[in-house]
C-alpha cells in the first residue's frame, strides 16, 4: 500500500520530472479531464474530482512521511486536482483549457488567501487543500472569463 500511495502522490514518473514537476502534474490533470469529458458525464467528472482529492490526501500524507518533509516536490497529485477543479463543469474549448491551465498555474504560485494558510494544515490534507483552494479561485475566474468572452473560451 505504501508503494501505491507514492505512485498516486507522484503520478508515477511525473514527480521525477527534473524541471517543473508541478507543471507536468497540471498537464496530467488536463489529460485526465479530457478522458473524463469524452464520456459526456458530469457526474463522472465530479466523482473523479472527489476520488483524486481523497486518494491525493492519503497518498500525499504517505509521501510526506516517505520523503521526510512537508509538501515534497515530487508530489504532484495536488496539481492534478487543481487543474480538474479549475475547469470542473466548464464547457471550455481548447483555448479555454489553455487559459485554465495558465490561470491555475499562476494561482498555484501566488497562493491567494486562504490557500497559503491551508498549506500549513497537517499531512496530505495541507498538501491538497492549498491547491484545491487556488483551483476554486481559478474556477471562479474562468467563469468570469467565459462570461466576458464566451466565443473565445467555449
Amino acid at each position: 500500500m505504501h508503494r501505491l500511495a507514492l505512485v498516486i502522490a507522484t503520478c508515477g514518473p511525473l514527480g521525477s520530472v527534473p524541471l517543473a514537476p508541478g507543471t507536468a502534474g497540471s498537464a496530467a490533470g488536463l489529460v485526465l479531464l479530457w478522458a473524463v469529458r469524452t464520456t459526456g458525464s458530469a457526474a463522472l467528472e465530479v466523482a473523479v474530482v472527489a476520488a483524486v482529492a481523497t486518494l491525493g490526501v492519503w497518498g500525499a500524507g504517505v509521501a510526506e512521511r516517505h520523503f521526510g518533509r512537508v509538501d515534497p516536490g515530487p508530489v504532484v497529485i495536488d496539481e492534478v486536482l487543481g487543474q480538474l477543479v479549475t475547469l470542473m463543469l466548464l464547457p471550455v474549448n481548447t483555448t479555454g483549457v489553455l487559459a485554465g491551465f495558465l490561470v491555475f498555474r499562476l494561482l498555484d504560485i501566488v497562493k491567494p488567501w486562504p490557500a497559503r494558510r491551508m498549506e500549513a494544515w497537517p499531512g496530505g490534507l495541507g498538501v491538497m487543500a492549498d491547491d484545491g483552494m487556488a483551483a476554486v479561485y481559478g474556477n471562479v475566474i474562468m467563469r468570469g472569463l467565459i462570461a466576458v468572452a464566451p466565443g473565445w473560451l467555449t
